[in-house]
C-alpha cells in the first residue's frame, strides 16, 4: 500500500505543470456565492456585515455583528435569497436548515463566517438536494447574543 502511495506521489510530481494545473482546476461555483435571484438579496450585501470578536471569560472567541445600514434595512422584511442547503434534520424534506452562500464542497469555505449563512425555518418541508435553492421568507437580524448566528429566516418557502 505504501509503495503505491509513493509511486502515485512520484508520478504526480513528475507530471508536466500543465497537467498538474489541469488536474487541480476548481469548479467555477467554488469561487462565487450562489447567484442572486431576480428581485432578491445578494450575498455580497449580507457578507458586508462586520464581525466584532472578543475573548470571553473562559478564553473562547465569541462574536457579534455590526450590520451596515443596507442590511439593517432588511430586518423584518420578506426577502428572497439563493443558496446551498445544509440539512439540520433527518429525512428528505427539511423544515429547519442552513442556507449557505457557497457550495458546501468548497475547500476554501468549509467553515462559513456568520455572514455567509442563514438559519431557515419553513412551515412546509423543502426537499434536500445539492442544487441551488431560492428561499423566500422574513429575515431576522440576530447575533447580539454572541451565539454565532447573524441571520435567521422565518416563514420560509422554496420558490
Amino acid at each position: 500500500m505504501l509503495k503505491r502511495l509513493v509511486l502515485a506521489l512520484a508520478l504526480l510530481l513528475a507530471a508536466p505543470p500543465a497537467l498538474a494545473l489541469q488536474a487541480s482546476a476548481p469548479l467555477e461555483s467554488v469561487w462565487k456565492p450562489a447567484d442572486t435571484p431576480p428581485g432578491g438579496v445578494a450575498w455580497s450585501l449580507l457578507e458586508s456585515t462586520k464581525e466584532v470578536t472578543r475573548t470571553d471569560t473562559r478564553g473562547y472567541t465569541v462574536s457579534r455583528p455590526d450590520f451596515p445600514p443596507g442590511v439593517r434595512a432588511l430586518n423584518g422584511k420578506k426577502i428572497k435569497v439563493a443558496g446551498y442547503m445544509m440539512p439540520l434534520q433527518n429525512g428528505k424534506n427539511q423544515t429547519h436548515f442552513v442556507l449557505l452562500a457557497y457550495p458546501p464542497d468548497c475547500p476554501f469555505h468549509l467553515n462559513p463566517g456568520p455572514m455567509q449563512f442563514i438559519e431557515v425555518k419553513t412551515t412546509k418541508g423543502v426537499p434536500f438536494d445539492y442544487s441551488v435553492k431560492t428561499i423566500e421568507g422574513v429575515l431576522e437580524l440576530a447575533g447580539q447574543d454572541e451565539g454565532g448566528v447573524f441571520y435567521r429566516m422565518t416563514d420560509g418557502r422554496a420558490l
